[in-house]
């Protein structure tokens, strides 16, 4: 019996799948809204922005691209009806401290690396994979990943910025796939959602692996996706790598 093609590029998700931040969104509005003379409940800061980020998501989907907006002017806003939400209506007030968080988001500071990641990729570099960057990030994403010492792992990066299709289309998996001129069949992709990354993949004909942390998983999800899809951590990749490609295609 045929077995699975050999994997020939792997993509990736960055968020909470290499990179997390380092505190929580709401510490962050309240310390740098501290420093401007505000104090704002960290908590409530986080409940707010919670909300206003599924809002803005859903009225001006990929930062607004296809509304005129830029990407700056998307996240501005953000934290702009964030504090307005929690009875800072002074918009000239909260103007520097948006334009602070902006900049502050796109340090690799703000930023850490999960563990068992830079190995994961080193091991698939020695392997001679092609590696790729899929996220529904901005265009603050190159620098963060150069900073964080993780670009070099890379051939390219595509945010959903760049390529105008946010996950799950599988427009932007398409794209990926052209760059990296290789067929669905070889590629696989790596991510922590399991509609944008996991069910965004497939569609597009690629493998995929959800990565779930230590939270007991969703029934609905447990009941879609094969265990050997599944990864505790990314240290699990690699064998899983191997077990795909020991398969037999349609198993």
């Amino acid at each position: 019996m045929a077995r699975q093609l050999p994997i020939r590029l792997l993509t990736w998700d960055v968020k909470d799948t290499l990179l997390r931040l380092r505190r929580p969104v709401g510490e962050e509005y309240a310390t740098k809204a501290r420093a401007h003379g505000l104090e704002v409940e960290a908590t409530a800061l986080g409940q707010a922005f919670g909300q206003v980020y599924r809002a803005q998501s859903h009225s001006f989907p990929n930062y607004g691209l296809s509304h005129g907006l830029t990407s700056r002017q998307w996240w501005l806003d953000v934290v702009l009806q964030t504090f307005h939400q929690v009875g800072v209506r002074d918009a000239q007030a909260v103007a520097p401290i948006a334009n602070q968080l902006y900049e502050d988001f796109s340090s690799p500071c703000t930023w850490q690396v999960l563990e068992g990641a830079e190995n994961t990729l080193r091991g698939c570099r020695t392997r001679g994979l092609k590696l790729a960057v899929v996220s529904n990030f901005d265009r603050r994403l190159e620098d963060i990943l150069v900073g964080l010492g993780l670009r070099e792992h890379f051939d390219f990066v595509l945010t959903s910025e760049t390529a105008g299709w946010p996950k799950p289309d599988p427009r932007i998996f398409h794209e990926a796939l052209r760059l990296a001129h290789v067929e669905p069949a070889v590629a696989a992709h790596i991510g922590d959602n399991y509609r944008c990354d996991y069910q965004g993949a497939r569609a597009a004909g690629m493998h995929s692996f959800l990565v779930v942390g230590p939270e007991p998983l969703d029934p609905t999800v447990r009941d879609s996706v094969p265990k050997e899809h599944i990864l505790p951590s990314l240290s699990h990749l690699l064998p899983a790598l191997d077990c795909l490609e020991g398969s037999t295609p349609g198993l």
